[in-house]
């Protein structure tokens, strides 16, 4: 197993009874991979448009956000076309995608950013960071929080980085790797103390699954579930 950032050391000794949390990961990762499969990390997307896609995506659904992408892709040509573009022009083509007002310009300030520290619209340097630095380089652009910079260096280069959306924080917190009122954005280096940093892909994707599947947000399906000896939630249902 590889060895902690001082980051998640840190984090580790701020968890109340963070030894009982982090005992839990190793029956439920197994339960999970056996219910939803064990997925690989493979490289599909380019950084640049998994950056781009991210921002697309925040404070809306998958659809939505692809929708919004595609359109983006469809009508510029590259990313200095996108830069160029008047931002009314772009908050029109990306509408779909929710809080375009916002997102378009957000969007283009990012490209700005990128194209004056590197030369060119390309974040493949991150690669060669460390990874507290390549977080820390992600998330002082405009718009881009831990979950955003967690997705980029996890997805589109298979770095350990665990992403906390809104499943992956329902399902932890209820199944108690994490502590009641945890935001998402601290529960980010919570849960990169708690799962081994080769299992962050795999982990998070299943954590998802399992959220849409059957740990729902309204109506959790307990009765299928293969993990309630685990879940703190379901033992208190029980009390």
């Amino acid at each position: 197993m590889k060895r902690m950032t001082d980051q998640n050391q840190t984090s580790a000794q701020m968890i109340d009874d963070f030894e009982r949390r982090q005992a839990k990961y190793r029956p439920v990762a197994v339960a999970l991979a056996d219910l939803h499969g064990q997925p690989q990390w493979r490289k599909n997307t380019p950084p640049m448009d998994e950056l781009v896609s991210c921002i697309l995506s925040q404070n809306t659904n998958d659809t939505n956000r692809d929708r919004g992408f595609d359109a983006l892709k469809a009508k510029y040509p590259d990313w200095q076309a996108v830069v160029d573009a008047p931002t009314r022009e772009l908050t029109d083509t990306i509408r779909v995608a929710g809080l375009a007002n916002q997102k378009a310009p957000r969007i283009q300030e990012v490209l700005r950013i990128i194209q004056a520290e590197q030369g060119d619209f390309d974040i493949d340097f991150l690669n060669e960071l460390p990874i507290d630095e390549a977080k820390a380089w992600l998330t002082q652009l405009p718009g881009v929080g831990p979950k955003t910079a967690a997705i980029v260096l996890c997805f589109a280069f298979g770095r350990p980085a665990f992403p906390v959306d809104t499943h992956v924080h329902r399902v932890s917190t209820r199944i108690g790797f994490l502590p009641p009122k945890v935001t998402a954005d601290k529960a980010h280096p919570m849960m990169e103390a708690i799962v081994p940093p080769e299992d962050y892909y795999g982990f998070h994707i299943n954590l998802i699954q399992h959220g849409r599947k059957v740990c729902n947000a309204r109506s959790p399906h307990c009765e299928r579930c293969p993990i309630t000896e685990y879940c703190d939630y379901y033992q208190g249902l029980r009390l």
